[in-house]
């Protein structure tokens, strides 16, 4: 039997082949270091929510405090969603006697709604959570404000947000940076909640509160991974 010889033009098609299997590697892990990287995947999620609640309104023009409506946040590891009882002290409907029970801040608006028919039916509503970790990760909100981190250190300028989005990645590279380096993210503990604040020449560097706090921040796989 005669021996079977691939044409020699095979050989081009080999080293093309491999040519291209080699771009579509790079071009793959290139395009999965992007769409897993957390500036990709988390930076910027803003979901529709329910009620359009203007944290510019509340917590920037009203200057209402964060505390008000997230009121376990120096008490408990989460900062809770506020109940709909506390967005009826201030936008209580009106009953067939065109009356409120409590303060009657545009009650007869369409975008509140949602939180009427809470009221009504006692049914919370379907509020969306923006800012997720993986379940595996543990984060304590009061261990972090009682130490004197803002919640502009995590979440931004939430009061100069209409839509609440994710400003930073909330990775484990990001929070371990900070616990390397937590000077800059320290204040004094009475203005954890004013966004706003700007170190003043007589308050108290990120070094000194540190030391007067004796805040140790650990960097071990067991501070969060428990």
């Amino acid at each position: 039997m005669d021996r079977f010889l691939f044409p020699r033009w095979v050989n081009r098609f080999l080293l093309l082949l491999g040519g291209l299997a080699g771009i579509g590697a790079v071009y793959a892990g290139t395009l999965g270091g992007l769409i897993t990287d957390p500036d990709t995947l988390n930076v910027g999620y803003q979901p529709e929510q329910p009620v359009p609640f203007s944290h510019a309104l509340h917590a920037g023009q009203l200057r209402m405090d964060c505390r008000y409506c997230h009121n376990t946040v120096f008490d408990a590891g989460h900062a809770a969603i506020p109940p709909t009882a506390t967005c009826i002290n201030c936008h209580s409907p009106l009953d067939d006697q065109g009356q409120a029970a409590l303060a009657a801040v545009h009650s007869d608006s369409q975008k509140l709604k949602p939180i009427h028919d809470s009221w009504a039916s006692g049914e919370s509503v379907e509020w969306i959570k923006v800012h997720n970790l993986p379940d595996f990760v543990y984060f304590n909100h009061s261990a972090h404000v009682h130490a004197g981190v803002s919640c502009v250190t995590c979440h931004g300028r939430i009061d100069q947000m209409e839509v609440v989005f994710q400003a930073e990645q909330l990775s484990m590279a990001w929070c371990v940076d900070c616990h390397r380096n937590p000077e800059p993210h320290l204040r004094p503990k009475e203005f954890v909640t004013q966004l706003d604040w700007v170190r003043g020449e007589g308050d108290p560097t990120g070094e000194e509160l540190k030391e007067m706090h004796h805040i140790n921040p650990l960097v071990n796989c067991a501070v969060c991974h428990r």
